[in-house]
């Protein structure tokens, strides 16, 4: 019963209003393999996103490389070759093209949203991490489901959320939000802000799932993906979308904190009867 308090808890603490923000999806479709190219086009775009008003800028999953680790996309890759394209993070010291990005959102005063393969040691990840206007790692996350089709990837295993001046924010990649339980675990721990960077499925199956995603948990949810970019409200609205008759572009919606977030039906929730979720 503890734990169905502090979840409430949680909810209600998210209701609190924050001054509007403006977020930016990079609706763009990178190079495979050329990092070099992909991360000019994530310099370019940002700085074309804030001079539309934007805070914070997102950019598609797997952007920096050109999300390459998928087979199915990708067939005959090497482990090898996979593994020679991968960012490091080592405390503070990261590698050339993270600290470019890291570098990119302090001058420009925004949090960047950054998607790319990441190596720690023998393993990769199919990662992101946040960049603050102050120069820092704000939060990592490493994308916990694949449909198998990331064969060289090991998969993440916890689902953070970071408190910004912004509001609570938690991450998804890509087929993580294809599982309910990836947004409500995020919702429950306080999240009022889901950002969600994909690649792969972007018709009108997705819009709807993107929009139950935002409505059952009372959250924003931003997705951004190479060929459609949503900004839904926490009632399940679409607030801001790319135009499907353009190609490259960025795509901008204003997100507003108030109280809208958590007051749903998540609050009629009664955990002790869904027991057999955790046998299952």
């Amino acid at each position: 019963m503890s734990r169905f308090i502090f979840a409430l808890a949680a909810i209600s603490a998210a209701g609190a209003d924050l001054p509007p923000f403006t977020i930016a999806g990079i609706r763009v479709t990178p190079d495979a393999w050329d990092k070099q190219a992909n991360l000019a086009r994530i310099v370019h775009y940002s700085r074309a996103a804030v001079a539309k008003g934007a805070q914070v800028v997102v950019t598609p999953e797997g952007f920096l490389e050109g999300y390459v680790a998928n087979i199915k996309n990708h067939p005959g890759i090497s482990r090898e070759r996979y593994d020679s394209i991968g960012e490091t993070i080592d405390g503070n010291r990261l590698s050339p093209a993270l600290d470019t990005l890291r570098g990119l959102a302090k001058e420009l005063k925004i949090y960047l949203v950054a998607c790319f393969a990441e190596r720690q040691g023998e393993r990769m990840f199919n990662a992101l991490a946040i960049f603050s206007p102050y120069g820092e790692i704000a939060m990592r996350y490493q994308k916990a489901h694949n449909a198998e089709d990331e064969p060289f990837n090991t998969t993440g295993v916890k689902f953070p959320v970071v408190d910004t001046p912004l509001g609570r924010w938690g991450t998804l990649i890509c087929f993580d939000r294809q599982l309910p339980e990836t947004s409500r675990v995020l919702a429950l721990k306080g999240a009022q802000f889901i950002i969600v960077p994909a690649w792969g499925m972007s018709g009108d199956m997705n819009d709807a799932m993107m929009r139950t995603r935002a409505f059952e948990n009372s959250v924003w949810v931003a997705f951004v993906h190479p060929r459609r970019f949503l900004l839904i409200d926490p009632g399940g609205k679409i607030v801001a979308q790319d135009d499907p008759e353009k190609g490259d572009q960025v795509v901008t919606g204003k997100v507003t904190i108030d109280h809208r977030i958590g007051r749903g039906a998540i609050r009629e929730r009664k955990p002790h009867l869904y027991e057999g979720l955790l046998k299952n």
